[in-house]
């Protein structure tokens, strides 16, 4: 289904996730249209292991360490991306979100494309009004942590949602690992102390 195109619903470390594969670019803009998502906003990379991060991102030895450390986990790194990063995931910085599953569904469909897959949160989305104007737009709600709720929410666009049960639902840390120093742009599951 990924090598085709389509788009699939995923168990990830924490919640639900949706994904495709990173190089059908058709299928990359109908998952941010899918989240309704804002173009200067990327997508992270799903990658099986540090040697498949490598291929995507410029990796330092202070990175490097850091990566060994915490990797696989619920855990995004910013790192500065290379030339097989599609353009279109990328922005003006010329940076990529790239995790390493640990979540065993996630790292088999990783591992059985064996290109990365674009991968988002699977969120509730909710009608809000734009401001005056008396149009509703549509915004990203809380985590989904069942497959049911996937299926509910995004199942006419999806050709799959793999179940493995109810999630635990915290958001994933994410860390900038740019100039070789670490900072925690999102706090949630993982410990980052002592690094």
């Amino acid at each position: 289904m990924l090598e085709d195109g389509q788009l699939l619903g995923y168990p990830s470390d924490t919640t639900y996730a949706l994904g495709c594969d990173a190089h059908q670019r058709r299928a990359v803009e109908q998952l941010a249209q899918l989240k309704h998502r804002d173009r200067k906003k990327p997508f992270a990379l799903l990658v099986a292991d540090l040697s498949d991060l490598a291929r995507y991102a410029q990796v330092s030895n202070f990175a490097y360490r850091v990566l060994r450390q915490l990797a696989p986990g619920p855990f995004t790194f910013v790192l500065p991306a290379t030339r097989l990063v599609p353009e279109l995931l990328l922005h003006r910085k010329r940076e990529v979100g790239l995790r390493i599953p640990a979540a065993p569904v996630a790292q088999a469909l990783v591992r059985g494309l064996g290109r990365p897959l674009v991968t988002t949160t699977a969120t509730a989305l909710e009608e809000q009004l734009n401001g005056g104007r008396g149009r509703s737009v549509r915004v990203e709600g809380e985590s989904l942590t069942d497959a049911a709720e996937v299926r509910d929410v995004y199942g006419h666009a999806l050709a799959q949602v793999l179940d493995a049960g109810p999630l635990p639902g915290d958001p994933s840390t994410v860390l900038s690992l740019m100039g070789d120093s670490l900072e925690v742009l999102r706090q949630g599951v993982g410990v980052v102390a002592g690094l």
